[in-house]
């Protein structure tokens, strides 16, 4: 068992000036970072092939549902979902979803080196990666993984996180997954301070966040499940003006935003109140259905795909590698057809950053509705949508002039159980929005607002979350 330090305890372990304090470090020293990855994707090589669903090892197809299940009864199953919506808008569908009731374990180890936080970081493949290595958490792992039952090595470092004590936790929430595809699924989002030393293998590495914040601009590199532990951090509080030397305009404007101390144009308890609103405003009904029920996909042996070639089909691939805790297996995949869009409308009030956010609700999260960006869709999936008006402001994202653009990075999605799939992360700078003309289903928050909700589980939705990750690297090195 792992030694648990007490000398953090004397200390705030979620203090910003901590957090800042390492964003602002190390952001211009990647050489040796690049080396390191150039290494291990030498090394660390994996194979994937495709497989025709009816031919996954240790998978079967439920005779009298359809419903994909593997033969120990854990992992994931691929089922049927019934979605049903009325209200402001009045739709119905069916589709296939992943339903994984296992709470994962999405973790990153932080330690003070030289008076700077570092987190611990994996150079991790996983089959539905685009391009092989991402940067991912110290620990990513489901029960089932953990509990080996694949029958494999044990995840490394994962005993840090099972036997943690609550002085060294700086973040510990719920977060939802990706709710288009997942039914309720949650990990536990975990960052922990630890100064015991520890044992680093070839494929993990000390990072400051001002490194990880530079490496967020480059297309997929760093993980979703990365991406989603490090939203939780404490970027906001009080006195955060006196952290950052604003380098622009807008670098003061967001500076402010995370600032506790800064002005927003809702108060907290009005912001909670909207999001109860939203919740019980949206008549959602979802019920599970038996993967033949759904209308409009076609199974041949192969996948199974939408009928309009839309959206995604569910794919079955074969993998053999030599780094992971088994060496070989088969699963089913989701493989988006087309990639998606994520973008914040941003725009400043009173010297203060403000994010433009949307009650959204999706068919898999547990809450209905949690706080998703201003835009988030498939543009090229559209026209398969007749029953769904064009996205609000999604001109005004795709028609942004380049000058109002702060960030635009591809990023890939969660590479276990989704083949490449793939969202252009945007956030866009506008100033021709009054505050009171967005409609009922939007509000401008701080980016301190934002934050607080972060530390609660099922508030803001997984591509929300990247994008707050996005936003705040923008503070550090990375500020326009």
């Amino acid at each position: 068992m792992p030694r648990l330090s007490t000398r953090a305890a004397s200390r705030s372990l979620r203090d910003p000036a901590r957090v800042a304090a390492s964003a602002l470090a190390g952001g211009s020293d990647l050489e040796s970072f690049h080396s390191w990855w150039d290494g291990r994707g030498r090394v660390d090589q994996m194979t994937v092939s495709r497989v025709a669903l009816d031919d996954l090892a240790g998978w079967h197809t439920d005779a009298v549902t359809g419903d994909l299940r593997h033969e120990t009864g854990r992992f994931f199953t691929v089922e049927g979902l019934d979605m049903r919506e009325r209200g402001e808008r009045d739709v119905h569908w069916t589709q296939p979803i992943i339903r994984q009731p296992e709470i994962g374990t999405l973790g990153i180890l932080v330690k003070e080196i030289d008076g700077i936080l570092h987190f611990l970081m994996q150079a991790k493949n996983e089959p539905g990666n685009v391009n092989g290595l991402q940067l991912s958490p110290t620990v990513q792992a489901t029960r089932s993984n953990y509990g080996r039952v694949h029958g494999g090595k044990a995840v490394p470092h994962i005993e840090w996180f099972h036997r943690a004590r609550p002085r060294q936790v700086i973040s510990d929430v719920l977060q939802s997954e990706l709710g288009g595809w997942c039914y309720r699924k949650s990990n536990r989002n975990m960052v922990i301070e630890i100064d015991a030393d520890v044992e680093v293998s070839d494929g993990f590495r000390w990072l400051t966040l001002g490194q990880i914040q530079r490496l967020l601009t480059v297309p997929d590199l760093v993980s979703m499940d990365a991406r989603t532990v490090l939203s939780c951090l404490p970027y906001t509080g009080p006195g955060m003006t006196r952290q950052y030397a604003a380098v622009s305009a807008f670098s003061a404007a967001l500076v402010r935003s995370l600032d506790e101390g800064g002005t927003g144009l809702h108060t907290m308890d009005e912001v909670l109140h909207w999001i109860t609103e939203a919740r019980s405003r949206h008549d959602v009904a979802t019920r599970g259905i038996a993967l033949n029920d759904v209308s409009g996909w076609k199974r041949r042996h192969d996948v199974l795909a939408h009928e309009s070639g839309a959206f995604f089909t569910v794919m079955g691939v074969a993998v053999w590698t030599g780094n992971r805790e088994v060496s070989h297996w088969t699963q089913p995949m989701i493989e988006p057809v087309r990639p998606g869009l994520a973008a914040f409308l941003v725009q400043e009030f009173g010297g203060v950053l403000h994010v433009l956010v949307r009650a959204q609700p999706e068919p898999g999260t547990l809450t209905v509705v949690e706080l998703g960006p201003t835009v988030q869709c498939v543009p090229g999936d559209l026209d398969a949508l007749p029953t769904l008006a064009r996205p609000r402001f999604l001109d005004a994202v795709q028609e942004a002039a380049q000058d109002r653009i702060r960030f635009d990075t591809v990023h890939s999605e969660e590479g276990g159980r989704f083949h490449h799939a793939r969202t252009r992360y945007m956030v866009v700078e506008t100033d021709g929005l009054g505050h009171r003309d967005v409609p009922p289903g939007y509000r401008w928050l701080t980016l301190s607002q934002l934050g607080r909700l972060l530390r609660h589980s099922h508030y803001v939705n997984v591509q929300a979350r990247s994008l707050f990750a996005g936003l705040a690297s923008l503070v550090g090195g990375n500020a326009p």
